[in-house]
């Protein structure tokens, strides 16, 4: 089976469609699929719902989706880089539903493990936890959180080989292995793809059985969230 396509647009042919729920890997602008988050945004849809940490910036990442106005609904836990998101929201034009951070990712996992819920004690007691059931466990009180199972997960990976097998870059990795796992269709966008057998088994992140489909994006943009710099003294 090949699950190679000559380009994001590609491979994203047939799969999205209006009102779907997406996951998207990254943290903040390190390791987002960039050139499906830009197919999407070509591709029109409407009405998605998009799980993801956080939601971009301005004009780059999920904000690209934001500004045309193709996201209904955020399933997030920061969303502080974006005007455009904080517009939308206070003006009641965006649904948010704000997840704690270790919670959104075992949502994502348990999804893939085909864990349909599971109990925390994050967020009992605030707004989190409201309409959700709680239970009691020794004494101390849980809430109940359901997992997150996408229609289509968005990926970005640093190698591949050609049966999908994936290979992550260093903090790049973050949230992308739980939301390949958690997806119903998984399209993963990389910078090299290579013969199978290429990587060895020791260093493969993440299995090609999660992987429907892949795009090479060999020069991604890889843009910086905050450039900061160290101020010299009378410089």
């Amino acid at each position: 089976m090949n699950k190679i396509y000559p380009s994001a647009q590609a491979a994203l042919d047939g799969v999205v469609q209006d009102g779907q729920l997406i996951a998207v890997g990254g943290f903040g602008l390190c390791g987002i699929p960039e050139a499906l988050i830009d197919a999407l945004r070509d591709s029109g849809k409407q009405d998605l719902t998009a799980i993801s940490n956080n939601a971009g910036v301005d004009g780059f990442g999920l904000g690209k989706l934001l500004e045309t106005r193709q996201i209904k609904k955020m399933i997030s836990s920061y969303v502080g880089e974006n005007k455009e998101f904080e517009r939308q929201y206070l003006a009641g034009e965006l649904a948010l539903e704000f997840t704690p951070q270790g919670t959104l990712a075992e949502k994502l996992r348990a999804g893939g493990a085909g864990i349909p819920a599971f109990f925390t004690k994050t967020g009992v007691g605030t707004l989190v936890a409201e309409g959700k059931e709680l239970r009691e466990f020794d004494g101390e009180t849980y809430v109940m959180e359901r997992a997150l199972v996408p229609d289509v997960s968005l990926v970005k990976a640093h190698r591949a080989d050609k049966s999908g097998n994936l290979q992550f870059r260093l903090t790049a990795r973050n949230f992308n292995p739980a939301v390949a796992m958690a997806g119903k269709v998984t399209v993963v966008e990389v910078e090299e793809i290579v013969e199978t057998g290429a990587i060895a088994p020791d260093d493969i992140h993440l299995a090609g059985i999660y992987v429907h489909r892949l795009v090479l994006n060999a020069t991604p943009e890889k843009r910086i969230e905050k450039r900061t710099i160290t101020e010299k003294a009378g410089a």
